[in-house]
């Protein structure tokens, strides 16, 4: 037995990961890059800096990741009890001020005694079982010089394709004669959204131009011999344009549910901003990941309506995301199959999202908490989200492995003939979410959900973490 754990990355599966180690009177050496070695999407030297939106998705136990959500909670999770702290108005979504919610990770982590943080670069994978065990939760930017050792003990090329991020501006330089406030169909407050309306005309002068716009190729960290694909989840606008012109009105540019508040009229197509700090001051295009120039972003931004003085603090990037065929070489505990004590957790996994990410470093945590005490890590159960997904990305009888969000579609309690054949969706969402928070409690984790967390409200409309 040992009390002592490596965790290699500070991202949020790394934090999570060294949080319910240390908490549990485990002592770790958290090895984290930045700052003396930075990334393309990374500004700041901070453990859990948030690179591609603020949001953390949806917040209803009738939407998977919003029971994602509650789970984590009910297992004492660091980063959600963060996320909640630095929450900002969202509508039905839960989003937070990036900046705060690092800042708050960072001084919990950094603060704790049990905690050593050291900040240099790894550059190869530990071997010997005395160096056991190692959590390696070094996210989809892993550098180049830990990625080949890693590629060699997987035994087979790793996947890479292109993660994008979306556009930020200054709240103070938008023209709000032109956008109006409103959540679709009036979710959360109502009004924690801006919206830009655009007419017909307006919105294909912009699909046209974002079209014939000039792109980034690719990446300097990027092998030229690797096929990059982007993913569905972050695509960037360009790629969903390629798909037709009306891609984007079915996409982040939907209007249905945004009717103009003062005319009732519904706009052709809508781009929401998303409130990006406490404050206010800052705004993300929500959706509006893309690989076009800097130039042609600033052009093309500033002629959507009440963006035409817009100020960007931070422009639309593209960088190289890769992760591990999980399936081939993970149990669901996420231990590496061919070494007892490795461990791997987040993105590299091949799971996609902020929550998925710390679902990866609370098991990878407790897994390396278990083996500290000379037992042997337990998998979560299938009827919950957190154990659903950690066997999706370790079925070894899968094949052609894709990132992944979590979805009911992952859970067996909610699709192998769980409910009555005319049961609504709705309902058997609902129905599948209590009986992942009961299997959680029995599996362990008794704590309740916070005052306001509740499983169904009494309006009708389960949303846990508002």
């Amino acid at each position: 037995m040992t009390s002592r754990v490596t965790v290699i990355g500070g991202g949020l599966a790394g934090c999570e990961a060294t949080y319910q180690l240390v908490t549990r009177g485990i002592e770790v050496t958290l090895y984290e890059m930045r700052p003396s070695r930075s990334t393309r999407a990374h500004k700041t030297g901070n453990l859990a800096e948030l690179v591609c939106s603020n949001s953390f998705r949806g917040a209803s136990l009738s939407n998977a990741v919003g029971l994602l959500k509650a789970e984590l909670v009910q297992c004492g999770s660091l980063i959600m009890k963060a996320a909640l702290q630095a929450a900002v108005p969202a509508g039905g979504a839960l989003a937070v001020d990036r900046t705060l919610f690092s800042e708050i990770v960072d001084s919990t982590i950094r603060e704790h005694p049990l905690c050593r943080v050291v900040e240099e670069e790894v550059c190869s994978v530990p071997q010997s079982s005395e160096e056991m065990p190692v959590i390696i939760a070094t996210g989809p930017l892993t550098s180049p010089h830990l990625a080949h050792p890693l590629e060699e003990l997987v035994g087979q090329q790793s996947l890479a394709f292109y993660d994008a991020i979306s556009p930020i501006v200054l709240g103070e330089s938008l023209d709000f004669e032109k956008v109006y406030r409103k959540s679709r169909y009036g979710k959360g407050a109502g009004d924690e959204y801006l919206n830009i309306p655009l007419s017909e005309s307006q919105y294909y002068e912009f699909v046209n131009g974002v079209a014939a716009a000039e792109k980034f190729s690719g990446h300097e960290d990027v092998e030229s011999e690797v096929q990059l694909r982007p993913f569905e989840g972050c695509m960037p606008i360009e790629d969903m344009i390629e798909r037709g012109l009306e891609t984007l009105r079915f996409g982040p540019f939907k209007p249905v549910g945004l009717e103009h508040p003062e005319t009732g009229e519904r706009p052709y197509a809508v781009c929401q901003l998303r409130q990006d700090d406490k404050a206010g001051t800052l705004w993300s295009l929500v959706g509006m990941q893309t690989r076009m120039k800097h130039p042609e972003q600033l052009r093309l931004f500033r002629t959507l309506p009440g963006l035409e003085g817009a100020e960007f603090v931070r422009l639309g990037s593209v960088h190289r995301n890769t992760f591990l065929n999980s399936p081939a070489c993970l149990s669901p505990t996420l231990e590496f199959r061919a070494r007892e004590g490795l461990f791997f957790a987040g993105q590299i996994t091949g799971t996609e999202g902020y929550v998925e990410s710390t679902a990866g470093g609370l098991v990878a945590g407790l897994g390396a908490y278990a083996l500290c005490q000379g037992q042997a890590p337990r998998a979560f159960p299938q009827e919950t989200a957190i154990g659903s997904l950690m066997g999706y990305i370790s079925d070894p009888e899968r094949r052609d492995f894709q990132p992944m969000n979590i979805s009911f579609g992952l859970m067996k309690s909610y699709t192998l003939g769980s409910f009555p054949r005319r049961t609504k969706k709705p309902e058997r969402r609902k129905a599948t979410s209590r009986r992942a928070l009961e299997a959680l409690s029995q599996f362990g984790f008794h704590a309740p959900l916070p005052e306001g967390l509740l499983p169904i409200e009494q309006n009708g409309h389960d949303n846990p973490l508002n």
